[in-house]
């Protein structure tokens, strides 16, 4: 049902013309921004990432805004953000920054996490400040609304391009019995969660009524391991694991700019948020069984 009522265009957000020739057949009534060039992939090749992450973010703000605008009611804009927005100078102020919430650590240092922190930013201007100077700017406006996610670890999707991937690239080689070089230090730490937990909580922050909200960008979480305790957790399901350390010292250094992890009472108290998957629920009722499935 849901295919046949959907229609897929293949195209780039970073091509104007063609996201301007896509509106013009339809109506955008509500706007989900899922595009973007990954961390890792981000600082391979900044240029690009900022013409996607960014420049096409601008695109599609500003056709939301004109369809806000034509509609005369509010067009509701979903972006994913990321731990990759937050930045923090050394390990040592990492580690005395403990739980981070939406408004310390800004100062990211890749270009993922740049590009992240800027279209937050552009969403704020979009809804509450776009055409600011316009006599008849009227009343309908862009809702912007940001969850900025911890690394998210997917059963079903083979990691790639992504700085917090070491967490799921040890399940995946785990359940496939092909050895694994971690590139972090074993007690490089992160906050994490499952895909269906992160699907859960945009879907709930989309369906939750405006005047509930005190933010557009919210912190969401679920459990924060230590790359030694990812591997143990990973081996408890296979003893036989291949797991080593390599540290790449670049990458590194990304995640030591990443709090350990995130504050996300806020969605708890606004929307109410809470994760489906613990660390242990995470292993034992989703991934573990699903990569089994997937693998053999």
């Amino acid at each position: 049902a849901v295919a046949a009522s959907t229609h897929a265009y293949c195209g780039s957000v970073a091509d104007s013309e063609f996201v301007q020739a896509l509106a013009s057949k339809h109506d955008i009534g509500e706007v989900w921004h899922l595009a973007a060039l990954l961390s890792s992939s981000g600082e391979r090749n900044p240029e690009l990432a900022l013409s996607v992450n960014v420049m096409g973010s601008g695109t599609l703000l500003k056709l939301a805004a004109e369809s806000a605008r034509r509609r005369g009611h509010d067009v509701p804009f979903m972006f994913p953000s990321t731990i990759a927005a937050y930045g923090v100078e050394s390990l040592a102020a990492k580690l005395a920054a403990g739980v981070v919430n939406e408004d310390e650590c800004g100062d990211p240092i890749t270009m993922y996490g740049l590009n992240k922190r800027a279209v937050e930013e552009m969403g704020r201007y979009y809804m509450r400040h776009y055409r600011l100077l316009d006599a008849d700017r009227g009343t309908a406006r862009v809702d912007f609304r940001s969850i900025r996610f911890p690394g998210i670890i997917s059963a079903d999707t083979v990691p790639m391009g992504g700085t917090s991937d070491y967490g799921p690239e040890m399940l995946h080689a785990a359940a496939q019995g092909k050895p694994y070089t971690c590139f972090v230090r074993p007690d490089a730490q992160i906050s994490f969660m499952t895909m269906p937990d992160a699907v859960r909580a945009l879907v709930h922050l989309a369906q939750a009524p405006r005047s509930r909200l005190s933010r557009q960008v919210y912190n969401v979480t679920a459990f924060a391991p230590t790359a030694a305790q990812m591997e143990a957790k990973v081996r408890e399901f296979f003893p036989r694991a291949q797991i080593n350390y390599a540290p790449v010292e670049a990458r590194q250094r990304i995640v030591d700019s990443w709090p350990m992890d995130l504050d996300d009472s806020a969605a708890r108290r606004d929307w109410g948020w809470a994760p489906v998957h613990g660390f242990d629920e995470a292993f034992r009722d989703y991934l573990v069984p699903a990569v089994r499935a997937r693998y053999g």
